[in-house]
């Protein structure tokens, strides 16, 4: 872990009022009431804007990319506002919510099979679910240092509701 934490050395070049912003995603963290459910809502414009043209490849590696940032960035968005995973930062929501529909396929996967936005919103109630209760000991991943300990918890939060919507698409719906 320590390894991981010591790469987020970059992140001492940006200013701090930057970090924030990315952190926070300026007022949608600093001034929303939910601020967590508004940056769930960004990270679902996010899949509908990007990631759903992805196939599994790129995906990942893009999954990789924003979570490794998410990290760094929300490490220093800690240090910065000298408090531990205050829930102004929503970067790490927005990161992990791609992750709920990761393996749908897209506008011709089970998505789009199973009526679309009505699988959306489940995906997005499924995370919101996950992220605030924290069952399956996803509570103890908060645990984990710096930024790794607040993006940890809503990737497995968003990974449980993946395999929850999947379940549901596969044997419910």
């Amino acid at each position: 872990m320590n390894g991981l934490l010591n790469s987020f050395v970059w992140t001492r070049l940006v200013p701090k009022e930057v970090i924030i912003g990315l952190a926070t995603l300026g007022a949608l963290g600093q001034k929303m009431k939910a601020p967590g459910t508004w940056g769930s809502v960004a990270g679902l414009l996010l899949y509908v804007g990007l990631f759903h043209r992805f196939g599994l490849v790129p995906y990942l590696f893009l999954l990789v990319i924003l979570s490794y940032g998410a990290m760094a960035i929300c490490d220093a968005a800690e240090r910065a506002l000298q408090m531990r995973d205050p829930g102004m930062i929503v970067l790490d929501e927005v990161v992990a919510v791609p992750i709920v529909f990761f393996g749908m396929g897209g506008s011709a996967g089970l998505i789009a099979g199973h009526g679309g936005w009505p699988v959306i919103v489940g995906g997005f109630l499924l995370f919101r679910f996950f992220d605030i209760l924290k069952p399956l000991g996803i509570a103890r991943l908060q645990n984990l240092p710096g930024g790794i300990g607040c993006v940890a918890d809503d990737l497995a939060a968003a990974a449980a509701s993946c395999v929850c919507l999947h379940l549901i698409l596969r044997f419910v719906i």
